[in-house]
């Protein structure tokens, strides 16, 4: 395991009396693909400004390779960031665009010439160095844009929401690129974005916020199947989550029917958030189900059918290859490893 590069302690930030980020404590692993990811609003650009030295926090220190740096301005920290409207300078070519931070450090120009060749050969874009700015597609220009960033050998770059702009083909072909690119070079990406799928594609590590606090921390796999509350389970992908009572270890009350679960470590019958996800429900003969119900709706989503099942007063939301007619009466089975239990967040 990596020792941090980065690491925030006690963060909060205020803006006229009204809390951004409130108390955070996060750290960051060299050479790690680390995304914060969150709604609008929820202090994710506010965390990253503060790494880059954008934004002083209000309170709290950040400290880059264990060196206290919360009051070091943003040229003299060892970091680059990409934003998603790219910044670029119109009246420069590509190459004086990529060479500009190198000129400003008055290095060698037979060296800034390599390096320009170099990591346009890196973003997948060789002899473009005469290029007019205007004349690139949105994808080209994110991609100088990051070169740019690059080439000045951060040891930590700031990515924020880059691919916001593009359309989606091009922004999920940009996801696969921004992750071989990280992988090629060894450095920390820190990422921000609102986009879960974005999240889940390109990380190693997932810092789920909400209302300028962490809610949960982890790899893809764990954030998606071991959601911490039912906010991370719900913006997290695509959930059913109700209401239940933990009777006991591995065993749950809800839907009317107590179901073996795998989880533990609640009191007894403690009132608990119980997550389904919709992939994770077998429909099956309404005789052979666990539960009982009629199919209220179905959409065709390309990969798979989403249908509406209603159950006991619940709608199930239900993700499948074969479909049931509207009307047809159904039987659900729900296996214990795909059943998720959470304690209540009031207020939530």
């Amino acid at each position: 395991m990596s020792k941090p590069i980065i690491e925030l302690m006690n963060i909060s930030k205020s803006y006229d009396g009204s809390e951004a980020l409130k108390n955070i404590n996060l750290y960051v692993r060299r050479n790690e693909f680390l995304t914060l990811l969150g709604p609008s609003g929820c202090g994710k650009t506010t965390t990253l400004r503060i790494i880059g030295g954008f934004e002083p926090p209000s309170s709290g220190e950040v400290f880059f390779e264990g060196k206290d740096i919360t009051s070091i301005p943003p040229f003299k920290r060892k970091v680059n960031t990409v934003f998603q409207k790219y910044a670029l300078f119109p009246h420069l070519s590509v190459a004086e665009n990529i060479a500009f931070g190198l000129n400003i450090k008055k290095i060698d120009k037979e060296i800034i010439q390599s390096k320009v060749r170099d990591i346009l050969s890196l973003v997948n874009l060789p002899g473009f160095e005469k290029r007019s700015i205007h004349s690139l597609s949105g994808g080209q220009q994110q991609r100088i844009a990051i070169a740019r960033a690059l080439v000045n050998e951060p040891e930590v770059l700031l990515l924020d929401e880059p691919l916001g702009a593009l359309d989606l083909k091009l922004r999920k072909e940009m996801q696969i690129e921004l992750k071989n690119i990280q992988q090629k070079l060894g450095i920390t990406f820190i990422y921000v974005t609102h986009d879960q799928e974005e999240a889940l594609t390109m990380s190693d590590t997932v810092v789920v916020m909400s209302n300028g606090t962490i809610q949960q921390i982890g790899s893809p796999v764990d954030i998606y199947n071991e959601p911490k509350n039912s906010f991370v389970a719900d913006f997290i992908g695509e959930s059913n989550i109700v209401s239940g009572i933990m009777i006991k270890d591995y065993l749950v009350h809800f839907a009317g029917k107590e179901f073996d679960c795998v989880d533990k470590g609640f009191s007894d019958n403690q009132e608990v958030d119980v997550v389904v996800r919709p992939e994770d429900i077998k429909l099956v003969k309404e005789d052979d189900g666990m539960l009982k119900g009629k199919v209220v709706s179905v959409i065709f989503k390309g990969v798979h059918y989403e249908m509406m099942v209603s159950c006991n007063d619940i709608k199930w939301m239900i993700h499948s290859t074969l479909m049931e007619a509207v009307g047809t009466k159904v039987g659900i089975i729900i296996q214990p490893n795909d059943i998720h239990i959470m304690r209540k967040v009031i207020d939530r």
